[in-house]
């Protein structure tokens, strides 16, 4: 009598593994089509280059996925359902990254310390995978809040406008620039002194392409739409509700004649996405420390979901599966550079779908991987999400980034304060940590200038004060059971 298949190596028939595979990449396409969109428009890519983004990182999400689920070797895979996709943290880095050094040479800084990290990361998942003690529930919680918090900058600047650039609250005086052209003019004919190099006007006068009413008004309704599908709409429907409200959003704005296609139709049906298509990479040593610690928070998040998932469909998680797991998040890394994306690790929102289902089959990821390489294949679809207007996603950021931010509360929740007080010494010092480049960006200037890509992610003080007042208070006393239980929560993330 042979043996009895195991749930997680089941494979179901053709259509529903097709129909489950695309529930997945529905879960999760809101969130990963976001990093490109937040990333690509900080370096201040072209359209074009920006689409080019998002349609690698659909098809990295996928080739990742793959060798994740069905596993590569026995160094590689942790042959569970998982589907991977753009960790979250790493978005706040990459955008102070993106600051500092806008245009392709600044893309190609992001991906040579991409690329960096990855291997880094294949290195050292072996000790990550016994780390865990040092990231109980009062750490993990406090760094996916601070996330949270953190991002929450760029979904309301979706919505308004960004404070620097042509939709700054404030520009200068027509006036006074004009005053200022004359000026030019005249040095240029030698009537006055050169003037002195980098001299500008401050805005002061209100900027009519900050905070539209209508902008903010689409924003609320797709905010709106979001809450109202959550609450009304039932299994498949609800788990989608981010991305039903984007899209109500973008019909809303093609009527109002904010949103035109002029891209998508100038876009190819079919393309390859090839290596360092974008930018090649530039590998500084700082930036590559910089992603590799944002790469260990994220491997620690991951064990947990692994732990969790392994959990949920009974299959045990040991000592090699795990450290293949984590490998693969630093594979997946490696390869998001080498395609011009970023970093990959497990999507916890279907970590949840598969509790949510209790369908256990990795071919069923599988499916989704598939799904996902051939979207990734599909330039107009990139060009159609890129051509949503930013606050039309402003809306939705809210949501997506405020989720982030409540999942890490939640966990939070579950911590001991009353026998332990010391846990609330750990969280209070640590988000104020997080907060300080969101409230002083600029406490940095007077400070080595090499060291300021470790100092200026507010996600990275959080981590490095959290982990190291929890050693002090704590010691490493943390266990597997409370990191299954914190991944357990962590849906949103």
């Amino acid at each position: 009598m042979s043996n009895p298949v195991h749930p997680v190596d089941e494979v179901l028939p053709a259509g529903r593994l097709t129909a489950l595979g695309l529930q997945h990449v529905l879960v999760m396409y809101a969130g990963a089509v976001a990093v490109p969109l937040i990333v690509g428009r900080a370096l201040k890519l072209s359209p074009e280059q920006v689409a080019m983004l998002i349609s690698a990182d659909l098809f990295c999400c996928g080739l990742v996925t793959l060798i994740q689920s069905l596993g590569a070797t026995q160094w590689f895979g942790i042959k569970l359902p998982v589907m991977m996709g753009v960790t979250f943290a790493s978005v706040a880095p990459m955008v102070a990254m993106a600051n500092n050094n806008p245009g392709v040479q600044g893309a190609g800084l992001i991906f040579g310390a991409i690329i960096g990290a990855g291997v880094v990361s294949i290195a050292i998942a072996p000790v990550v995978s016994r780390m865990l003690r040092f990231f109980p529930p009062v750490v993990t919680g406090t760094i996916i809040a601070v996330i949270g918090i953190s991002l929450m900058r760029i979904g309301i600047n979706w919505i308004f406008g960004n404070p620097f650039g042509p939709t700054a609250p404030s520009v200068p005086s027509p006036e006074h620039l004009q005053w200022l052209d004359a000026v030019k003019q005249a040095s240029a004919s030698g009537a006055v002194p050169d003037m002195p190099k980098g001299v500008a006007l401050v805005g002061s006068v209100p900027n009519p392409a900050y905070a539209q009413l209508p902008h903010i008004a689409i924003a609320a309704v797709v905010l709106v739409s979001i809450l109202l599908i959550a609450k009304f709409a039932r299994g498949f429907i609800a788990n989608i509700s981010v991305l039903l409200g984007i899209v109500i959003g973008g019909v809303i704005a093609t009527a109002a004649g904010l949103m035109n296609f002029d891209k998508v139709g100038k876009a190819h049906w079919f393309d390859l996405v090839l290596p360092f298509e974008i930018a090649t990479p530039v590998f500084d040593p700082i930036l590559i420390l910089t992603m590799s610690l944002v790469m260990i928070v994220v491997m620690i998040e991951s064990t947990g979901m692994f732990l969790a998932l392994g959990d949920m469909t009974e299959r045990k998680i040991d000592q090699k599966a795990l450290t293949a797991g984590l490998r693969t998040d630093g594979l997946g890394t490696l390869i998001g550079g080498i395609f011009n994306t970023f970093p990959y690790t497990s999507f916890s929102q279907n970590v949840g779908l598969v509790g949510v289902t209790g369908v256990k089959s990795r071919f069923v990821c599988v499916a989704g991987g598939v799904i996902l390489i051939v979207l990734g294949l599909l330039p107009k679809m990139a060009a159609l999400v890129e051509s949503l207007p930013t606050f039309v996603l402003g809306g939705a950021g809210l949501v997506m980034f405020g989720m982030v931010a409540a999942t890490g509360i939640r966990i939070l929740a579950g911590v001991d304060y009353k026998g332990n007080r010391n846990n609330l010494f750990v969280v209070a010092v640590s988000i104020g940590f997080g907060m300080i480049p969101l409230v002083a960006p600029n406490f940095k200037q007077w400070m080595p200038h090499a060291i300021h890509p470790l100092i200026e992610s507010g996600i990275l003080l959080a981590s490095i004060s959290a982990v190291a007042l929890n050693l002090f208070f704590n010691g490493s006393q943390g266990d597997t059971a409370g990191a299954v239980h914190a991944a357990r929560q962590a849906e949103a993330h």
